[in-house]
């Protein structure tokens, strides 16, 4: 989502859809309803235990009318929970640890003499018996003592009480779950029960809505007559229904049909789309989405075949949107993007493809962040299916998927989202003000609840179960960390803006949670946070008393970089940039990013567009003469891109299309709309035209982004070779306001930045920390990337005995030309190393 880091304001991409049809602003589908009616039923094993809840966290909403349980009140013991035919389910049922058997390599093998024995046929039709490994149950580590943290930071002992009260919360609601859930591991299972699930004899459906005061089963199967499935209620405000299979065996509800529950609620008689539904779709001449019972048969259900990839030491990412990733007006699919864009992906040197808007969104426009349904993949790229065969040939390529996932917040649709489910404005999440973002327009949920953690954990445990993804970006955790939710807030770096009555613990203790439950059952799995406040311990794991990320998002530098782009050369310095770059906490891994989605969204301009405007349009053509616009342009774009990924963090972020400077911005298709306050906003009559990636430019040889891309190619390529953004050896030698020069070393390399506009220096002298010979590695003046070739590429570089220069024991002597970034690598060490 899009954040103004300087003030702590974050600004949305575009308002909610609607509230009511009459108020619904997004555009229409005009594609055909899909349907995948079938008549085999495929059977599934469900786990059908109802368990009841409680906890004595103050803050933590229980669905039990009998009890809350407070600070200092002893816990009184639930009944009994029952499987879905009424009997006492057994301890087992909630206990039962699930064994992944996909993730196993060959190492993973043990005492083959114990193991089962499996007879195939090989090619010469001889039966051989090969050993089926035992699967390796997976586990999620009881607490730590959180008591780390004030070894890596002494400074957080000032704020012992906070930090000790939110991890004591944590621990609480961890022994909650495992007394009357068998376990987080248990409890992130939620869509093996709600939703729709599917046994040998029928198919049972729940939902929890305690707002309301009857409901039906509804949809295509029953002429989406109310009267025809009426569904129980318990009294935890679960609502139930078990559908037997037909006569034939077929089951009771076909796949691909159309499904949505009927409550009468206080708000009145409404129809909504199960909160757990796998697949929700646009029906032609319709505004709100429906529900798809989807449950193809097995021979229809797409099989992976490729191992997960192993998690990189250093992440580069390409940030990616499905929708918009076609180079014609279009919106692209899943199968587009599996064939055309991950080749691309692998071919530019990045590891890891993060995916954008996969969860389900009416408004196409809110970019995905403004979900629906939080189960379902977005139906506009293709089916499901189609989504794991994305994800397949990703793996089989290297790459490891990412999910941009959104639970900082849920669309405020009351037709086809969550708002309202159950005629409540309290149901998922908070009631009045507190639950309503009124600078996203969207609810808010209330971490608190027992049923909203079940939700959402389950949630974060689906994406990486059912669909193999390898980890998240969670969107907008700022504003989760926080009541005042970053608004019109400036974070300074004081401990007491964290830590504080302003900070949500319900919330924190959420993300403690899920990055346990991941970490736990998924230990490949990449976890990144969408920070801006900079939130101490936030990469800290749990059991040291920390948040749990792996990595935080960095998002001041790419703000930093549209402020600086909007001065002249001479005022750019040298410190502020190094400052920027270089500003994150010991220990806590960051995520750095030039520009990403949010800095071409219509308002803003990519830094393509910032550096060259206009003269994109007619001076890009290499047999057509450059101008200084077009020649600064290139020169800064790739010194920034070079910069960032050398400086500022243990990661890297590239949005589509900004690897080769995309001109223009992102503006997707919309129509006028018309604010409370009488004003109107400006739509752009549902074009397409700046709602996709021109990946055509980067790719001719006869335009000037073709070098742009060559470099961004190249520099991603230095990274895998020498791994420097993870390197632990990283020293600034030179901040020259003068010269406007900036050396550092990473690892064996050696970075030389001239940002000075005119002035070339012969004969310079950089310092370092090896002796030995040096050479070029990288050179953002080579003409393959658009540069003017004024560095000899055959030189070779001795490091002097003269003693100690700008602090580093040794020294070369180098060419630096204006507005050039040079990269130089140690090819040999014949001496002992100095130390420091």
């Amino acid at each position: 989502m899009v954040y103004h880091t300087l003030s702590g304001v974050r600004f949305p991409c575009a308002h909610s859809a609607y509230k009511s049809p009459s108020t619904f602003h997004g555009a229409r589908r005009s594609a055909g309803l899909s349907l995948f009616f079938k008549k085999q039923p495929f059977s599934w094993k469900i786990f059908a235990g109802k368990s009841s809840y409680d906890s004595d966290s103050s803050n933590l909403t229980v669905t039990t009318s009998e009890k809350v349980l407070v600070p200092g009140v002893e816990a009184v013991d639930t009944p009994p929970s029952t499987d879905q035919s009424g009997s006492p389910a057994t301890a087992s049922e909630h206990t039962q640890v699930v064994e992944d058997t996909e993730s196993l390599t060959m190492e993973d093998e043990q005492s083959v003499e114990d193991e089962e024995k499996q007879v195939v046929v090989d090619s010469l039709n001889e039966p051989v018996s090969i050993p089926i490994p035992k699967p390796k149950p997976r586990v999620i580590p009881p607490p730590g003592s959180g008591q780390k943290v004030y070894e890596i930071d002494p400074s957080l002992t000032g704020f012992r009480q906070h930090l000790d009260f939110r991890y004591a919360q944590y621990k609480k609601i961890r022994e909650a779950i495992d007394k009357y859930e068998g376990g987080l591991e248990a409890f992130s299972r939620g869509y093996e029960k709600f939703g729709f699930t599917h046994s040998e004899t029928g198919i049972t459906y729940r939902e929890w809505a305690p707002g309301a005061k009857w409901a039906a089963l509804i949809g295509d199967f029953n002429n989406w007559n109310p009267n025809s499935d009426v569904m129980t209620r318990n009294e935890f405000g679960i609502w139930e229904i078990f559908l037997p299979n037909n006569a034939d065996g077929s089951p009771a509800i076909p796949h691909g049909s159309r499904v949505k529950i009927r409550m009468d609620t206080p708000s009145g008689i409404k129809d909504s789309i199960p909160a757990w539904i796998k697949f929700a779709v646009q029906a032609p001449g319709e505004i709100p989405y429906s529900g798809i019972y989807y449950d193809p048969p097995g021979e229809e259900k797409y099989i992976f075949k490729h191992p997960q990839p192993k998690k990189p030491k250093s992440l580069r990412i390409y940030e990616s949107h499905v929708g918009m990733s076609s180079t014609e007006p279009i919106i692209n699919t899943y199968a587009n993007f599996r064939d055309d864009v991950l080749p691309r992906i692998k071919r530019l040197g990045y590891n890891a493809v993060q995916i954008m808007a996969i969860q389900e969104h009416s408004y196409y426009a809110s970019f995905g962040y403004h979900v629906t349904n939080f189960f379902a993949p977005s139906s506009r790229f293709g089916t499901p299916d189609d989504l794991k065969s994305l994800i397949d040939r990703a793996h089989e390529l290297g790459l490891l998927v990412l999910m941009d996932i959104v639970h900082s917040h849920s669309s405020n649709n009351t037709l086809d989202g969550l708002n309202m489910f159950d005629g409540t404005d309290s149901h998922y999440f908070h009631s009045g003000s507190r639950g309503y973002h009124w600078m996203w327009d969207s609810r808010l949920f209330n971490y608190g609840s027992w049923e909203v953690l079940r939700f959402l954990l389950s949630n974060a445990r689906w994406w990486l179960e059912e669909y193999k993804f390898d980890g998240f970006r969670f969107d907008g955790v700022t504003s989760m960390m926080y009541t005042h939710h970053g608004l019109q807030v400036a974070f300074t770096g004081n401990y007491n803006e964290y830590f504080g009555y302003a900070t949500d613990v319900d919330a924190l203790v959420y993300l403690m949670l899920v990055n346990d439950m991941i970490h736990g059952l998924f230990p490949e799995a990449v976890v990144i946070g969408e920070d801006v406040s900079g939130m101490p311990t936030f990469c800290i794991p749990v059991q040291d008393g920390g948040v749990g990320f792996d990595y935080r998002l960095h998002m001041a530098i790419a703000d930093k970089w549209i402020e600086i782009l909007k001065k002249r050369d001479e005022d750019w310095r040298m410190g502020d940039i190094v400052h920027t770059l270089t500003n994150r906490r010991w220990l806590e891994k960051c995520v750095s990013y030039a520009e990403s989605h949010d800095q071409a969204l219509v308002g803003d301009k990519t830094i393509a567009f910032w550096l060259m405007d206009k003269d994109m349009y007619d001076f890009m053509a290499l047999d057509r003469p450059s101008t200084s616009t077009i020649d600064r342009g290139i020169a800064l774009h790739k010194m920034i891109r070079l910069i960032t990924i050398a400086l500022g963090g243990e990661g890297y972020l590239n949005f589509m299309g900004n690897e080769f400077g995309h001109p223009e911005w992102i503006d997707f298709p919309r129509a006028d709309q018309h604010l409370p306050n009488g004003k109107v906003v400006l739509g752009n009559n549902f074009s397409y035209d700046k709602c996709r990636r021109r990946f055509d430019l980067g790719d001719a040889d006869y335009l000037r982004y073709r070098g742009m891309q060559e470099f961004d190619q190249a520099m991603q390529h230095l990274e895998e070779t020498y791994g420097f953004m993870t390197t632990d050896h990283q020293y600034i030698s030179r901040k020259d306001e003068g010269d406007r020069i900036i050396v550092f070393e990473r690892g064996n390399l050696v970075f030389v930045f001239n940002f000075h506009w005119t002035s070339s220096y012969s004969d310079y002298r950089v310092g370092c920390y090896k002796p030995g010979k040096y050479k070029i590695v990288l050179d953002s003046d080579d003409p393959l990337f658009g540069g003017f070739g004024r560095i000899d590429h055959t030189s070779e570089f001795f490091t002097s005995q003269e003693g100690w220069y700008n602090d580093r024991p040794r020294s070369f002597m180098v060419y630096s030309p204006c507005r050039t970034a040079v990269v130089y690598a140690l090819v040999d060490n014949p001496s002992e190393p100095v130390k420091e």
